[in-house]
């Protein structure tokens, strides 16, 4: 992990660590229903001030957090066109796959790349400092795995130019 992003991963750890207690809560309009508040809201008091943590402009993380559920949603770093068709078709590909993993949603926010759900089930069958982990994990492998498609867009271009302008 560099330098500059430690400090940035690191408060992202404090404050989902923080935010992780979600206890089983029914729903108050609709008897034997148990649907996470911060996706419905129906009620204001279940739900918890949302927290963004920024790095930069483009690269944030807004934690969103009720009695019974949490939603992180993660801005990726795109500092040129190349990284936002790149971030877009990754994250095209892992959404498509969000049954795979368990808590990432279909759909992210508006103004984010990419969103995960976490409820008070969730809380109960996996270890919160592992789901802590895996998010702070998948952030940093995020920012390695499009800087390394970039080098090979990047590579493979070069290698493309080299070979058309060998023939004049």
């Amino acid at each position: 992990m560099s330098t500059t992003l430690k400090p940035y991963l690191t408060a992202v750890r404090n404050t989902l660590t923080a935010a992780m207690c979600l206890e089983n809560f029914s729903s108050q309009v609709v008897e034997r229903h148990n649907k996470p508040e911060v996706e419905v809201k129906t009620s204001k008091e279940l739900l918890l001030t949302p927290v963004v943590v920024s790095r930069n402009e483009k690269e944030r993380v807004l934690i969103e957090g009720s009695v019974n559920s949490l939603r992180i949603s993660i801005s990726i770093k795109q500092a040129d066109d190349l990284e936002k068709i790149l971030c877009h078709k990754f994250t095209n590909f892992m959404t498509q796959r969000a049954e795979h993993f368990t808590i990432m949603r279909r759909k992210p926010i508006a103004g984010y790349d990419i969103s995960f759900l976490i409820t008070n089930f969730h809380m109960e069958q996996m270890y919160k400092h592992k789901l802590v982990d895996f998010i702070i994990n998948f952030m940093e492998e995020i920012d390695k795995e499009i800087s390394d498609l970039k080098l090979s867009v990047n590579t493979r271009a070069r290698i493309c130019a080299a070979e058309f302008l060998q023939r004049f």
